[in-house]
């Protein structure tokens, strides 16, 4: 009796630690979204979209960097995605259990936890110097198309994983192929699970800065890409720069480049909570 009193005593300090250790980070989130909309939502407009970087805060927009994120996720998407669901599917229905797809699989899961800085310092040697794409567009696509891969890999498998057996199994009896079973029970049964992890990972390519910083990205561009060999600067970086200026004029500009870069990635995590809830509906 004495056990069970204190493991429930136990129980009620580490629940109400929990909800005052939310109840203060909403609290601090909400302090930390509240100044960045007072400060910046009002200076929003059509000319802070479309006007380019000026040395003076009130003529400065964010067009070249919008445009060159633009230009970095997209290149990412069509690079990684491809890349990532056919590595997940590989592994997940045609390798072969061993030591090596063990390892492999180790490798990978380690690799979604690495600090993004190394896959900058990776792509700064692998794309910049040795493939002489310089500081590109294409160079900070493929850094962060490795950066993600893990995290598309791993999203895969666990969508293939999660997709009943008995789909497989009534597809076998009917008389389809292995690949016809994956290719028309098993990728349209598992497709929200994989758009979910794929959204998710373009989420968090939209906000990294570092790998970008180390192959090249400027921190001042007075042009937007018109391909994917030009140079570029993004979000984040453009942030960044504006946030170091002691001007308090760019520190407005500052905080609404930051509103629109929340708005892109709760519009992309909205959408994979959407794709997530539809296809756990559909799986139960």
């Amino acid at each position: 009796m004495n056990n069970g009193k204190i493991n429930r005593v136990k129980d009620t300090i580490f629940k109400y630690v929990g909800i005052l250790a939310c109840s203060i980070g909403l609290i601090l989130l909400a302090i930390f979204i509240g100044n960045i909309l007072i400060d910046g939502f009002s200076r929003i407009d059509l000319d802070f979209l479309t006007s380019l970087p000026s040395r003076k805060a009130e003529k400065a927009g964010i067009l070249t960097a919008w445009s060159g994120s633009l230009w970095i996720v997209v290149l990412t998407f069509f690079i990684s995605v491809p890349i990532g669901v056919c590595a997940g599917i590989y592994l997940e229905e045609y390798g072969k259990k061993g030591r090596l797809t063990n390892l492999l699989e180790i490798n990978i899961s380690n690799l979604a936890g690495v600090p993004s800085i190394i896959y900058g310092l990776l792509g700064l040697e692998i794309f910049v110097r040795l493939s002489k794409m310089g500081s590109s567009v294409l160079a900070g696509s493929f850094t962060l198309s490795l950066l993600i891969l893990p995290i598309i890999i791993v999203a895969t498998r666990e969508a293939l994983r999660a997709v009943p057996s008995s789909i497989r199994a009534a597809s076998y009896g009917l008389g389809a192929s292995k690949w016809q079973t994956i290719w028309y029970q098993v990728l349209p049964a598992s497709s929200g699970g994989i758009l979910t992890g794929v959204i998710l990972a373009i989420s968090r390519a939209v906000g990294e800065t570092a790998p970008l910083i180390v192959v090249g990205a400027l921190a001042y561009v007075p042009f937007t890409p018109k391909g994917i060999m030009d140079e570029f600067t993004v979000l984040p970086i453009q942030i960044f720069n504006w946030v170091s200026r002691p001007q308090h004029e760019f520190s407005i500009n500052a905080a609404a480049a930051i509103i629109i870069l929340l708005i892109i990635t709760f519009a992309l995590n909205g959408i994979a909570v959407y794709f997530r809830n539809k296809w756990q509906k559909k799986l139960s």
